[in-house]
Formats: structure tokens, sequence, C-alpha cells
């Protein structure tokens, strides 16, 4: 397990028309009641906000998501990214674990998601990307909106209709992935635009926690829990009693201040953006 930056902090950025925003973020990540090492690891340092969730065994997962928050977290300190900022820092760790991973490469890969400052239209954004099944989610008042769109066989079986989303948990392939970052593969990420928007709150997390409890769960704990911390330690502790199968990894964002945005119903979500 690797974190790269503070656990817990405040920034206050600057828009590209010197609109200012504030933000403040906490992040955490258990090994769980049944693995016997954290194959996750997290990034918590502005401009960037992710988790990756490693694959291939102990050591080779652990190098995996760690090269990728070790990437991604070079983006450290500046105003705003762009995507193809994020696609260099991917492809930069996919060769990272090809060396590091010597022959165990073929097998050993990692998911990540998470969310960056970007711009869009002149206006302060957060980039959302995922490969792979962890998720970002969006809570606005009290409203949960799933914002990733997970890439597995069982998303792929549910959106084609042959499979209800309740019991994608149960089915014999829900822990396999179509993409991830590794395995000699190009990454293919998806991106989401978000506003940076007053009241607007950002969960990042592993499958750890989201195949442990519902969205519903999800929504009640960060609805109960103004602190960042106070959430992620509730979300950690409710994946745990539900049986802490896996790891769990979590980060909240939360938006304190930013120019109001006049449509909200119209931002959540963004469409797709593919940078090829």
């Amino acid at each position: 397990m690797t974190h790269i930056g503070a656990p817990v902090g405040e920034h206050t950025g600057q828009g590209p028309a010197s609109q200012t925003f504030q933000v403040r973020w906490a992040g955490t990540t258990d090994v769980g009641l049944r693995r016997a090492h954290n194959e996750d690891s997290l990034v918590t340092q502005p401009p960037v906000f992710a988790i990756a969730d490693g694959m291939g065994g102990h050591s080779h997962g652990d190098i995996a998501s760690r090269v990728v928050v070790e990437r991604l977290g070079e983006l450290g300190g500046r105003e705003r990214v762009e995507p193809a900022d994020v696609v260099e820092a991917l492809r930069e760790a996919t060769a990272d674990i090809a060396r590091q991973a010597g022959d165990a490469d073929a097998g050993t890969g990692t998911t990540v998601t998470g969310c960056a400052f970007a711009e869009h239209d002149g206006e302060p954004y957060f980039a959302i990307f995922n490969v792979g099944d962890s998720r970002t989610y969006a809570m606005l008042g009290e409203r949960l909106t799933r914002i990733t769109v997970d890439h597995s066989v069982v998303q792929e079986l549910v959106d084609a209709g042959l499979l209800a989303e309740d019991e994608a948990e149960s089915h014999p392939e829900a822990n396999v992935v179509t993409r991830a970052v590794g395995f000699n593969a190009d990454p293919v990420p998806d991106y989401f635009l978000l506003p940076i928007m007053p009241r607007l709150r950002l969960l990042v997390c592993s499958d750890g926690l989201t195949k442990e409890i519902t969205d519903v769960e999800i929504e009640r704990i960060l609805g109960e829990h103004e602190e960042p911390h106070a959430a992620c330690e509730a979300l950690v502790d409710a994946a745990l009693d539900a049986g802490g199968r896996d790891n769990v990894t979590v980060v909240v964002v939360d938006v304190l201040r930013a120019p109001e945005v006049e449509d909200v119903d119209r931002t959540v979500p963004r469409a797709t953006l593919r940078e090829d």
C-alpha cells in the first residue's frame, strides 16, 4: 500500500478566469478482514485525488497500484491538468509495471479512478477518470450519483439487458474487469467532466467498498457525516462490518467554495469524453 500526499487537508485553487475555489479532503485505506496484504494505493495531492486497486497477487498488485499513484502524484502542484496528462501518467505507469514486475508482468495490473482539477469552457471543472471497476461518485444535497461506469464483464451484461443490476455482485464473473492499467496494454481511461460547484462532494473508492455495501447505504453514510475524515472512517467501518472481504480504500473530496452553477440538474453526470 502506498499513499501519496496528505491523508487530510484543504486547498484553495485558481480557476482559469481568476475564479477561486476551495476543497477539503480525506483519504484512508484498510486491508480488510480476509486479505493478508493491502494492494490498494491512493494519491491525495492537489490537483489529483485517486485510488488504484492492484491485481496479480501480493507484491505484484502492490507494484501496479504503487506506480500508478506515484505517476499521478507527479502532477502535484499544478493548478489544473488536461486529460492528456492523465493518459501520459498511466502510460508511464504501464511501462513502470513492465520493468518492475519482470516475468510476472503478463499477470500484473491495477484499476484506477479519481478526479483532477481541470478547465472546461473557461470554468473550473473536475475531470473524473476511471479504468476498471473502481468507482467515483458525486453527491449534491441528498442525491448520490455514480459518475464512472465499471469496465467489467457484469457491467456489459447489465448494459445489454442480460443481467439485473442487483444480480451483478453474485454473478460468477463479478470480479472480471475488461480494462486495467498494466498487462503490457495501452491504458484506455474514460473521462467525465463535472463543474467544481458549491456543496459538491465526491467519493472515490475501490471495489472493496462497493462489493460490501450498496449505493443506498453509501448515500446514507455520506449524508450523516459532514467532515470528510469522519465520512471515510464510517464507510470503511461499514465495509468491514459487512464482511471486509477485500482491501477497502476511500477518498472524499468536498467543495467548500466555488462559483455557482445555474443549471445543476444538467451537470450530473456529464457526457463521456475519450482521449485517443
